[in-house]
């Protein structure tokens, strides 16, 4: 016997994941019930869709900026997207903030693993801003991040890339 949730249920499940009403509800009788695994049933469904959506071209987005230590350090980040319409967005927005704070603070040298050269003996998880732990989150890395806003937005949706610069480094 499944358990069906209740409508509150759903509405917590839909306002704390952004997932559609049915998905939510299917997540919670998969879940017994259960809000936490429910929640990461869909960050996993969401996370196989971001992948089907990996393809699509991205020629949309912004750039963020960040500026920290008195004008000392500066951190770039290029978030593209498929429309200009989630790029408008503040989930989208978000994101690219959040992203230019991790570049910021954690100082990766390259945007994914893949871009790692083969004779670099850099550890992944250090030296690749997807790869990195979420400085919000150390559970979940900055890929997962993500692709939680791809989910959410619909969209296929990329780092391009980013720069740091601080004041006497040589990077």
């Amino acid at each position: 016997m499944t358990v069906q949730p209740s409508v509150e249920a759903i509405k917590i499940l839909r306002e704390r994941t952004g997932a559609g009403v049915m998905d939510c509800r299917r997540a919670l009788e998969a879940a017994e019930g259960n809000p936490d695994k429910a929640a990461a049933i869909l960050r996993q469904q969401g996370m196989d869709k971001a992948e089907k959506r990996s393809q699509r071209v991205t020629s949309q987005g912004i750039v963020e900026v960040y500026q920290h230590l008195g004008g000392r350090l500066g951190a770039m980040v290029e978030l593209n997207c498929e429309t200009d319409f989630v790029a408008r967005t503040d989930q989208f927005r978000d994101l690219a903030h959040n992203l230019v704070m991790q570049v910021a603070a954690m100082n990766p040298k390259y945007v994914a693993p893949e871009d790692l050269p083969a004779d670099d003996q850099d550890n992944a998880a250090e030296a690749c801003l997807l790869a990195q732990p979420y400085i919000r989150d150390p559970g979940r890395t900055v890929k997962d991040i993500v692709a939680e806003v791809a989910a959410r937005t619909g969209e296929n949706v990329k780092v391009k890339r980013f720069a740091r610069f601080e004041v006497g480094s040589d990077q």
